[in-house]
C-alpha cells in the first residue's frame, strides 16, 4: 500500500533497517541493541510466532490501521495453510452518538486546540453485554479477537499488541485514514489531535499499562505493510536495561510558519522538499518513541511503555511525585531565516488544572544554541505596561489585520549562544527571528496563548488561532521593566573547575527560576567528566563539541553527536562523558530540584539563596 494513501507528510518512514550514521552527523533513528535474533519482521514472521495459539487476543492504540492489519495477516495465515476467525471487537463498541455523550464535556466543543483530559477508562466506550457475548468459535482451529480494547472481553489466549507512534498517528489524521476512538468518521486534523490528545490517548495509555506485564508479543505497526514483531519478555527486559543506563528517544520534525532553515542545513538526512522546519521534538514524553534494534532491524515503542514499567527507576527521588508523566521536555524552535514565534504566554498552575486536567504546567527555558548577529527573545512587557491599551491593541489587531509595534509593549533583550532565559507560566515571550533555541521545559506542550503571531497565516493558509482572554487571565503584568533582566535572564556560576596537565573540566550553573522544577547546569571539559546522579533524572544535549562519549556504570558506552538529546536515569547512579577528540565540549544536563525546593508550601522567598544540588 503506498504510503501517500494512509499518512500524509513529506517525512520519509522509519525503515525496517538502519540505514546507518554518516560520520558525526546527528542520527534521526537513535536505536538501542536488545540481542541477536530478538526483531522479525513481516506477517509471516508474526503467523510463525502465533501459529501453535487456538485463541489469540490482538490489542493496541488507536491509529492503528486495523482493516489492513485483518487482510493482510489472514493472507499470511492462508499461507501457511491455516484457517482463522477474526471477530472485530469493534462490534461491542457503544454507537457513535453514545460515545460523543460520554467525551463531550472533555472535547472542548467548537474550541480548535483545547479540551480537558478524560477522566474515564477505555471499558466506557464499549456495552459490556455485547463485549462479553463475543466468543470463540469453536469450527475454527485459529481465533483472533482484533482492535483497540480487545483484551477487555477477558478471551484467554496469546496477548498481541499494536502500538504505533503517535507522529504517524498523526500523519495519518491529516490523510484522513484514520479514525478516532468510536468516530463515525475521519475528523478533520485538527480536531482529531484535540480529541486524540485529550481522550483516546488518556484512555488508551491506561489500558496499554495494565497489559504491558502480560503482553506475549509486541508489534510496531507504523509499516502496516511489514510490521516489526519481538516477544513481550524480551520488549520487558529491553526497558529495564534502559531504566538503569541511558537512552534516546526518536525525535521527529515538522515545518512551521516561522520556522528557519538550521535543522535542514544542520541534519541532511531530513527530507529536503519542505520550506522549513520550526521545530524538533527531541523529548516530548507523550510522543516520542524508544527504538529498539536486533540484527539490523529496528522496532519503535512508545516511551510511555518505559515510564509504565520502570518510572521509579528512570526518576528516582521524583518517582512518586510524577508517576508516569516524565516531567522534563526537550524541543528545538528553529527561527534562523525564518520569523518570529508569536507573542505568547503559558498558563499559570491553577488554569491549567481547572481548565485543561493537567497536574502541571508549561515552565520553559530558552536555551540559545545558535543565532545569528542581532538577534532578540522577546520577553517581559517594558516598563509602565499600561495593560489596557495593550489589550485593546492586540484586539483591534485581530479583527482589523492591524500591524502591532511589539516593542512598544514587549522588551527585546538581544541574545548571545549559550545563553538562557528564563520563562516560567504567565510570562510573555516568544523567541525572535535569527535563534535556533533548545527549549527546556517542563513536560506539558500545547498549552501556548497566542496574543499576536505577526498577522501571518499557518502553513495550511488559513489564520493562526489566537487566545487573547486566556493570555491575559495568566499573564502577570508586574513582570516589566529593569526586573526582567534581574530575575528571567539566567547569571551563569561557576560551581567547581580543576584542571590537571592540560585536562579541564569545569561545572556551571544556570540557575532556573524559583517557580521551575528543574535546575540546569552546564558541563564544560576537554578529557572527561564524571557526573552522579544523585537518585534524579539527568536530560542532556550536547551544545558545543561534534561529538560526546558516555559511559555508564553497566559498561554502556554510547557516543552521541551535537545537538542530540539523551538521558540518563536516576538507577543509573553515575556516568562518565568523554571528549573522544580531546576538543572542548559543553553538554547540558536538567534535572529535577530536590523535592524541598518545589513541593508546595515553600514560598519563593525561602528558595532564594538555596545552594543547589547536583553540582
Amino acid at each position: 500500500m503506498p504510503d501517500n494513501q494512509w499518512r500524509k507528510t513529506p517525512q520519509t518512514l522509519m525503515p525496517s533497517i538502519h540505514p546507518g550514521s554518516i560520520g558525526n552527523a546527528y542520527d534521526i533513528y537513535p536505536t538501542h541493541n536488545i540481542g541477536m535474533g530478538k526483531i522479525s519482521i513481516g506477517y509471516d514472521a508474526l503467523v510463525e510466532s502465533l501459529q501453535a495459539n487456538p485463541v489469540i487476543v490482538v490489542d493496541g492504540f488507536p491509529g492503528v490501521l486495523w482493516e489492513n492489519f485483518r487482510a493482510l495477516f489472514s493472507d499470511a495465515l492462508q499461507r501457511a495453510g491455516l484457517r482463522a476467525n477474526f471477530v472485530d471487537v469493534g462490534l461491542a463498541m457503544l454507537q457513535p452518538e453514545k460515545i460523543n455523550g460520554v467525551i463531550e464535556q472533555f472535547t472542548g466543543g467548537d474550541d480548535p486546540l483545547f479540551g480537558f483530559r478524560f477522566r474515564g477508562e477505555l471499558g466506557q466506550f464499549f456495552d459490556p453485554q455485547i463485549l462479553q457475548s463475543l466468543k470463540p468459535d469453536p469450527a475454527f482451529s485459529i481465533n483472533i479477537l482484533y482492535g483497540c480494547g480487545a483484551a477487555l472481553a477477558g478471551w484467554q489466549g496469546a496477548l498481541v499488541y499494536l502500538d504505533v507512534p503517535k507522529n504517524e498517528i498523526q500523519f495519518r489524521a491529516r490523510a484522513l485514514s484514520v479514525k478516532n476512538l468510536g468516530a463515525a468518521e475521519a475528523l478533520p486534523p485538527g480536531m482529531a489531535y484535540k480529541r486524540s490528545y485529550f481522550v483516546d490517548w488518556v484512555v488508551a495509555n491506561k489500558h496499554k499499562a495494565k497489559l504491558l506485564p502480560a503482553m506475549d508479543w509486541m508489534v510496531d505497526e507504523q509499516n502496516p505493510d511489514m510490521p516489526a514483531i519481538v516477544s513481550g519478555a524480551d520488549l520487558r527486559r529491553g526497558l529495564a536495561q534502559l531504566a538503569g543506563s541511558c537512552f534516546r528517544v526518536r525525535p521527529w520534525f515538522e515545518p512551521g510558519p516561522w520556522g528557519g532553515q538550521w535543522i535542514k542545513e544542520k541534519i541532511p538526512t531530513l527530507a529536503q522538499d519542505v520550506p522549513n522546519y520550526a521545530w524538533s521534538f527531541e523529548l516530548i514524553a507523550p510522543e516520542n518513541g524508544l527504538v529498539f534494534e536486533s540484527d539490523g532491524h529496528l522496532l519503535e515503542v512508545s516511551f510511555d511503555s518505559l515510564m509504565f514499567q520502570e518510572y521509579r527507576a528512570v526518576l528516582g527521588e521524583a518517582a512518586e511525585k510524577f508517576k508516569y508523566e516524565f516531567p522534563i521536555r526537550y524541543d528545538f524552535l528553529d527561527t534562523v531565516d525564518g520569523g518570529n514565534l508569536s507573542v505568547q504566554v503559558h498558563p499559570r498552575p491553577e488554569y491549567i488544572r481547572k481548565n485543561f486536567g493537567e497536574t502541571f504546567t508549561q515552565d520553559e527555558c530558552y536555551y540559545i544554541l545558535d543565532c545569528v548577529p542581532g538577534a532578540k527573545v522577546n520577553l517581559g512587557f517594558q516598563e509602565g505596561i499600561a495593560v489596557d491599551d495593550f489589550k485593546q491593541v492586540l484586539r483591534d489587531s485581530a479583527e482589523k489585520a492591524i500591524h502591532v509595534e511589539m516593542e512598544k509593549y514587549v522588551q527585546g533583550l538581544p541574545v548571545q549562544k549559550h545563553d538562557l532565559f528564563l520563562i516560567p507560566n504567565g510570562t510573555i515571550h516568544g523567541s525572535g527571528a535569527g535563534t535556533m533555541v533548545l527549549e527546556i521545559s517542563a513536560t506539558p506542550y500545547i498549552f501556548t496563548f497566542k496574543m499576536y503571531d505577526w498577522l501571518r497565516l499557518g502553513l495550511d493558509s488559513n489564520p493562526r488561532t489566537l487566545n487573547i482572554e486566556r493570555a491575559f487571565a495568566n499573564l502577570y503584568f508586574d513582570r516589566q521593566g529593569g526586573r526582567i533582566q534581574s530575575e528571567f535572564v539566567s547569571k551563569p556560576a561557576t560551581l567547581f573547575e580543576e584542571s590537571q596537565n592540560g585536562d579541564y573540566q569545569r561545572v556551571v550553573h544556570l540557575p532556573t527560576h524559583v517557580a521551575h522544577f528543574y535546575d540546569v547546569h552546564r558541563l564544560e571539559f576537554n578529557g572527561s567528566m564524571v557526573v552522579q546522579t544523585e537518585n534524579s533524572c539527568h536530560v542532556l544535549s550536547l551544545v558545543e563539541g561534534e561529538a560526546v562519549i558516555l559511559e555508564t556504570a553497566d559498561n554502556q558506552r554510547v557516543e552521541f553527536h551535537y545537538a542530540e538529546t539523551f538521558v540518563v536515569p536516576a538507577a543509573a547512579k553515575s556516568y562518565r562523558l568523554v571528549s573522544p577528540t580531546g576538543k572542548d565540549i559543553m553538554v547540558v544536563k536538567t534535572y529535577i530540584k530536590p523535592l524541598e525546593q518545589w513541593i508546595p508550601g515553600v514560598t519563593a522567598e525561602q528558595l532564594v539563596g538555596r545552594q543547589p544540588r547536583n553540582a
